[in-house]
């Protein structure tokens, strides 16, 4: 059985990581310092439903059940009862799609939302997992709606969906709803496109006169900082590339703002700028920010754009100076703001921050959101800084290596930011998940943590509310201070900002120096069994570094870098067998249950970064 499932699971990630460009070959503002797996997540098929139930959220998530309102009112009484809202999909990427559905009342907020999906055409239901509940609330100058939100996952590119969502509320309120959504292609240049070679003394020309569908393609050579002139259309983009097998250097900046439907490719350059655009694709580049602040960027709101298999590097050293906010860092390797982006498959080191969202008022409809496979290595601040995240951000198989912070939820806005199926080793601060500033609707499911210090560990000193954490590894040991920042003493657990509508549970945790203690908001722990018995995690598993197939070290000091590790399972380890089942996120495990952490035990290896 787990070998069967083992291939379901490599023939999906195979699916979901292995599109790329094939044709790859080889007015914005900078003002201000910005401060700051697998894909086998829900893979699509037609197979059957999950095996067993889950109810997340209050939603009865069990297989087979019809949705119906017979006899149930359409809208329940406020201030506890449901009236339904409108249903939207907005800016779905090309593996994922999310959904909104807004509402009025519900104030004790039990109300909830199944969902299920299917390819269009298809008789064959998939279970999803079920919307969020996301009461209306504010924080940090951002409000956000009464609502229901969440996510399809592992869907296929360029391929037209049915969703259906059963909204039911034990207060009153009972409504089901369909949408069709359809997800974006992987970009291509147009068939049978006209191909116009140039050199650096023709460059110039060819883009003032380009047509939409033309592809310039760039002889060996240097080039000046250059600005994309003509937007592409639908179907018919502008693709400006480096002919394959040519070495093409940019002396600067490739300019993109503006711009819609272009896309850049296989060029090494010091900086591409996209602010303002629709549609822009970023692939297959080597970009190595100097002295500028950002490799690949967007200050301004641009959207949906695909950024994918590129090496991006910034020129942070990676030394105990450079750790954290105030540290001797610079740099935001790709640095984004606007809804329906696509960040995948790069390969990002040496930044202050390494994958960055927009802060504060420079945020600009941050949602719909996809860094997915990338991998990230010696980022002194915050490996994915997903800050600012209005909804469905989705933070997905990225490897983290040689962090000051893997990621950074400081704030979500109500959320879900999703955090799934990431690895992490060697992460200096105390906290892995940086959930400050009052984060509300962050949601971790299947990460492995590796760290120095405290194993699951954030010291918000602010509250962080309606969190989801489930079937995560968690590691730690001994600790120190660098550069003046602690990365604890080596508890299993330290979240005592931690609100009471957050939900913890299926987790495993481990310490190299015992320390079982702990504290889950006002609840303080001295054990494993107090562990279990006293706080929400009833489940909870206690692991050891034995849990992998590999022999790892904790890395209890993060200087010098470390090289990624193997953080596979090892075949019968307490890790195994031992999860909670979630649908659409960890369907077609093997065994008796899901795994924990990030790498269902048994399965290949993910692919990280450029394919």
């Amino acid at each position: 059985m787990r070998q069967a499932a083992i291939l379901l699971l490599s023939l999906t990630a195979l699916l979901a990581g292995g599109c790329s460009d094939s044709n790859a070959p080889g007015a914005d503002s900078d003002v201000g310092r910005h401060d700051g797996r697998a894909l086998d997540v829900g893979a699509d098929s037609d197979g059957a439903q999950p095996p067993s139930d889950t109810t997340i959220d209050g939603a009865d998530m069990s297989s087979g059940e019809e949705p119906s309102c017979s006899g149930l009112p359409a809208q329940g009484s406020l201030p506890d009862g449901t009236i339904a809202g409108a249903v939207t999909t907005p800016h779905p990427t090309l593996r994922n799609a999310t959904v909104e559905w807004a509402i009025e009342g519900d104030a004790n907020a039990d109300g909830h939302v199944q969902a299920r999906y299917r390819k269009k055409g298809s008789n064959a239901w998939r279970l999803a997992m079920a919307l969020r509940r996301v009461p209306a609330g504010s924080n940090e100058g951002f409000s956000w709606g009464n609502r229901h939100s969440g996510s399809i996952f592992g869907l296929e590119p360029g391929t037209t969906y049915e969703i259906e969502l059963w909204l039911r509320d034990p207060d009153g309120g009972c409504a089901i709803e369909r949408r069709e959504v359809t997800t974006r292609p992987v970009p291509q240049p147009m068939a049978g496109a006209r191909v116009v070679s140039v050199t650096p003394a023709t460059l110039g020309a060819a883009l003032s006169s380009a047509q939409p569908g033309d592809i310039i393609e760039l002889g060996a050579g240097s080039y000046q900082s250059f600005v994309l002139q003509r937007d592409g259309s639908e179907g018919k983009p502008i693709v400006v590339r480096a002919k394959a097998g040519d070495t093409v250097t940019v002396a600067g900046t490739v300019d993109a703002r503006s711009r819609q439907y272009v896309h850049v490719v296989g060029l090494q350059a010091n900086r591409i700028r996209f602010g303002l655009s629709k549609r822009v694709t970023i692939t297959h580049n080597t970009v190595t920010a100097v002295a500028q602040f950002d490799g690949i960027g967007a200050y301004k709101r641009a959207e949906d754009a695909y950024i994918a298999d590129n090496v991006v590097s910034g020129p942070t050293t990676w030394n105990e100076a450079a750790l954290g906010a105030s540290g001797q860092n610079n740099g935001e390797c790709i640095l984004l703001t606007g809804p329906g982006h696509v960040v995948e498959h790069n390969k990002v080191s040496g930044c202050r921050d390494n994958i960055s969202l927009l802060e504060d008022s420079e945020a600009v409809d941050q949602y719909s959101i996809d860094i997915i496979a990338n991998d990230i290595d010696r980022a002194a601040d915050d490996g994915v800084e997903a800050d600012f995240c209005a909804h469905n951000c989705r933070v997905i198989g990225n490897r983290f290596t040689n962090v000051f912070i893997a990621m950074s939820s400081q704030p979500g806005l109500g959320g879900p930011t999703y955090f799934i199926r990431n690895v992490v080793y060697s992460n200096v601060y105390i906290a892995a998940f940086k959930l400050y500033r009052g984060s509300v609707g962050d949601v971790v499911l299947h990460n492995t943590i590796v760290k120095q210090g405290d194993a699951l560990a954030i010291t918000a000193g602010r509250a962080h509310a309606r969190q989801l954490f489930r079937n995560n590894l968690f590691i730690g040991g001994p600790g120190g201070t660098f550069n003046g920042w602690s990365s604890g003493s080596g508890r299993v657990v330290w979240l005592p900002d931690a609100a009471s509508d957050g939900s913890y549970d299926y987790d495993g945790f481990g310490s190299t120096n015992s320390n079982n203690s702990g504290r889950i908001g006002s609840t303080t722990f001295s054990s494993f069994a107090e562990l279990r018995s006293k706080t929400s995690e009833a489940h909870a598993v206690q692991v050891d570094l034995g849990v992998f197939a590999a022999t790892i070290a904790l890395p209890q000091s993060p200087f010098p870098a470390k090289a990624p590790q193997d953080l596979r399972l090892r075949a019968g380890s307490a890790a195994v067998d031992v999860g909670e089942v979630i649908a659409n996120v960890n369907d077609g495990y093997a065994g008796a249950a899901p795994d924990l952490g990030a790498l269902e035990q048994g399965a290949a290896a993910p692919s990280y970064g450029p394919r």
